[in-house]
């Protein structure tokens, strides 16, 4: 019995190490830089400082990776015309899936489409004399795409990637068609929890 027991023990364990190589969960953390790119007679100004939060899964196999995150999103950033500029401040809700290759223990590069859904959006209209503000209509899901790089150090991980727009964040606010698509490079610290 004591082998027995002795036996399922170790299994337990070398199952459970099996596990976290296999998969890792935790929460992760980071900045961005973004910008919005606007059609139409406006002219992109400022970027704007944002930030994100939230949770990651890792399957690793092998030498590849899947890793898909469910993140909170701040990002915004300026644009005008003749008359008006605009500072425009978004709140999303964003779910990347990223496909990677691991280059050795420590490096990795990685790319994938990501989601976006729009929580809430504000646009500060200034004309000069006073400031409006507008809120634009919440879209559906609207799709980009993310590639960077990655450092992974023991429990920690760092990412660096650039997200790119492939639908509109924004038609329109008011009666103006706008295209409204938001670059950004992103910067991300995570933890392993297992």
């Amino acid at each position: 019995m004591k082998k027995v027991l002795i036996i399922l023990f170790f299994s337990g364990i070398g199952i459970s190490q099996l596990n976290a190589q296999i998969l890792s969960v935790g929460p992760k953390i980071g900045i961005s830089q973004g910008d919005v790119k606007v059609s139409d007679g406006y002219n992109g100004d400022d970027s704007q400082m944002g930030y994100h939060v939230g949770i990651f899964a890792r399957v690793n196999l092998s030498a590849v990776y899947l890793q898909p995150e469910f993140l909170y999103t701040n990002t915004g950033g300026s644009f005008k015309n003749n008359t008006f500029s605009y500072d425009a401040d978004f709140d999303r809700l964003d779910v990347p899936l990223m496909l990677g290759l691991k280059l050795g223990n420590t490096f990795r590069i990685q790319a994938g489409p990501v989601a976006s859904y729009l929580l809430n959006g504000d646009i500060k209209v200034n004309d000069g004399n006073a400031v409006q503000q507008i809120i634009p209509p919440t879209e559906d899901f609207t799709f980009g795409y993310q590639a960077g790089i990655g450092l992974d150090i023991g429990n920690l991980f760092l990412d660096l990637k650039y997200e790119g727009a492939l639908t509109n964040s924004v038609n329109k606010y008011g009666e103006i068609p706008t295209d409204q698509r938001q670059n950004m490079v992103m910067l991300s610290l995570g933890f392993n929890l297992f």
